[in-house]
C-alpha cells in the first residue's frame, strides 16, 4: 500500500487476519496477513475514486464475501470479497455523497444509507433505494443538503426497526424502520454529532467536539462519560466484539483511550 490517507478499516469477522482499508483517492486495499502486505482492489472503482473518499466498508452479516462501501461518489457492492465492485445508487437522487451504511442484522436485505441528503433505505441489499427523511429535519432546512448530512446510522441489534441517525444538526431515532423520525438528545452538549456506536446490549454512545455521552434507555436520558480523557474532541469509538464493556476511543489531540467499564473511566493507551 502506497497511499497514506486511510479513512476506513474493516476486519473480516470470520478471518480476522483479513483486513480492508478504504483510502482517500486510491480506492480499497486488502490484506490477508493482518496488514503486513496489501493488494489493491480497484476493479469497478478505478474511474470513480481518483478524487473520492471511501468513508466506510461494511460486511453482510450472513455472507463474508459480500461487502458494501460508502464513498463520496456513492454506494458500491462486491459479491466476491472485494475483487470486483459495482455501483448501487438506483433511487438515490439529489445527494452529494454517501457517508455511512447500516444493515439490519436480522434481515440483511434491509439497509440504511446516511448521506448528504439525509437517510435512504433499501429492502433489496442496496439494489434500489428510497428516501426515508420524514421528520428527520425541519422543513425549512430541506433545501440545504448540508443540513441533512448524516454522519452515522446504527440499527439496534435487539430491535431491528429501531434505528438511530446522527447528523450535523442533532440526533434522531425511528421505531418503524425509517418511516418517521423523532429528534432525541436535545440536552447533549454538542448537537454536531460525528461519532455514534451501539453495543450488543443496546447501550448507545454518541460524541462530538465536547466529549462522549451514553444512553441506556434508547436515548431518553444521557450521561456524560469523560472521566480520564485529556481531550474532549472525539473522532472514533469501537466496542470490543466479545465484551460490550470494553471500549476504545480515538481523540483529536491526546491519542487513544480504553475503558473496561462501559466508558465510566478511561485510561490512555501509551506506547
Amino acid at each position: 500500500m502506497s497511499h497514506s490517507r486511510v479513512i476506513a478499516l474493516a476486519i473480516d469477522p470470520r478471518f480476522p487476519a483479513t483486513i480492508y482499508a478504504g483510502t482517500k483517492g486510491d480506492a480499497i486495499y486488502k490484506s490477508y496477513d493482518g496488514g503486513h502486505r496489501w493488494v489493491a482492489q480497484k476493479n469497478g472503482l478505478d474511474d470513480v475514486t481518483v478524487t473520492s473518499v471511501v468513508n466506510q466498508i461494511l460486511f453482510d452479516p450472513n455472507d463474508g464475501n459480500r461487502l458494501f462501501a460508502a464513498t463520496t461518489m456513492g454506494v458500491f457492492a462486491s459479491d466476491d470479497g472485494g475483487d470486483t465492485w459495482k455501483k448501487r445508487m438506483a433511487g438515490m437522487t439529489d445527494i452529494l455523497m454517501v457517508v455511512t451504511l447500516a444493515i439490519n442484522p436480522q434481515r440483511p436485505d434491509v439497509m440504511y444509507a446516511g448521506t448528504s441528503g439525509g437517510v435512504f433505505k433499501s429492502t433489496d441489499r442496496a439494489k434500489t433505494w428510497a428516501k426515508a427523511n420524514q421528520g428527520l429535519v425541519s422543513p425549512e432546512l430541506l433545501s440545504s443538503s448540508r443540513a441533512l448530512m448524516v454522519s452515522a446510522v446504527h440499527v439496534d441489534p435487539g430491535t431491528p426497526d429501531l434505528v438511530y441517525a446522527a447528523t450535523l444538526n442533532g440526533l434522531y431515532k425511528t421505531t418503524d424502520g425509517g418511516s418517521s423520525w423523532t429528534r432525541i438528545g436535545l440536552g447533549l452538549p454538542d448537537q454536531m454529532i460525528s461519532v455514534m456506536n451501539i453495543s450488543p446490549r443496546g447501550a448507545l454512545y454518541v460524541a462530538g467536539r465536547q466529549g462522549l455521552s451514553r444512553s441506556d434507555d434508547q436515548g431518553m436520558t444521557w450521561k456524560q462519560i469523560n472521566v480520564g480523557l485529556e481531550s474532549s474532541n472525539i473522532r472514533s469509538l469501537a466496542i470490543a466484539p466479545q465484551d460490550a464493556k470494553t471500549l476504545y476511543l480515538g481523540t483529536n489531540g491526546s491519542g487513544l483511550y480504553r475503558s473496561h467499564d462501559g466508558g465510566e473511566t478511561w485510561h490512555r493507551i501509551r506506547r
